[in-house]
């Protein structure tokens, strides 16, 4: 659509502006849905900062463009056509930028290394990192949302001692290991055994033990239905509940800073 030919005759400042935002309203909430449904699925949305990176893209998006065009517009302005074609440009320039930086630090991969989830994002894997995948479905990056994955320990004593030294030498910790990636699905029922008992949890974690009661209390099961792993976030810590006798993921619950 000619955003400019449409408001040119006849169109107040305040028309033209609320028109430019109704439109960068439509597209920030296009953007958003991609984030919540499909690469920020919660509570990873929180957890991984999402509210500021749709701060940045709602301000640059829904509010600076049509604020613009309520300063410069006037009906019939002479290059009033030019005018709205570089606002819409640097818009559209600004959202796409914001879109890299939003796609790129997407979480891609949920590992469990022995007792706790690590988020590993798109940003984090090096190129050659994805090419030592074992697993063909590793070597690249999903763009679909998180995919679950559990760390497989090597048996090797030697290539154990090089993934601790990598991690003292700062270079990459185990979940960056995609070598040692298998599907989750296929060991939760191994991996129950590293998972603490929700009993456990009260005695050790105040905080995280009132956030699973709560919704034990929601969802009827009981102490005895679920177990517990923790995941660590960018900013908050994640409560990964999994079924105790299948070890399947039940669901995973943002556990406020106590």
């Amino acid at each position: 659509m000619d955003f400019a030919a449409t408001i040119r005759t006849g169109f107040t400042r305040w028309q033209a502006s609320g028109l430019h935002l109704l439109i960068s309203a439509i597209i920030a909430a296009a953007v958003l849905t991609v984030m919540l449904g499909v690469w920020y699925p919660r509570p990873l949305f929180e957890a991984q900062g999402g509210m500021g990176l749709v701060f940045i893209l709602v301000g640059v998006d829904v509010v600076i463009g049509p604020l613009i065009t309520l300063v410069i517009f006037k009906s019939g302005k002479p290059g009033l056509k030019f005018d709205l074609a570089v606002i819409a440009a640097l818009q559209l320039a600004a959202l796409i930028y914001g879109g890299t930086v939003v796609f790129a630090a997407r979480p891609v991969f949920l590992v469990l290394v022995k007792d706790q989830f690590e988020v590993v994002t798109a940003a984090e894997l090096h190129p050659k990192w994805l090419e030592e995948a074992r697993r063909p479905e590793f070597r690249a990056l999903p763009v679909s949302g998180p995919v679950l994955v559990m760390l497989e320990q090597p048996g090797d004593e030697t290539e154990r001692q090089a993934i601790i030294q990598s991690a003292l030498a700062g270079e990459r910790d185990a979940q960056h290991f995609t070598k040692y990636y298998v599907p989750y699905p296929e060991r939760a029922r191994a991996a129950l055994s590293n998972a603490l008992p929700v009993e456990t949890v009260r005695r050790r974690y105040a905080e995280t033990a009132r956030v699973i009661d709560a919704y034990l209390a929601s969802s009827g099961r009981k102490d005895t239905d679920v177990r517990y792993f923790a995941m660590r976030t960018r900013y908050e810590w994640i409560a990964v509940l999994v079924d105790a006798r299948t070890g399947d993921i039940v669901n995973m619950l943002l556990v406020p800073d106590s």
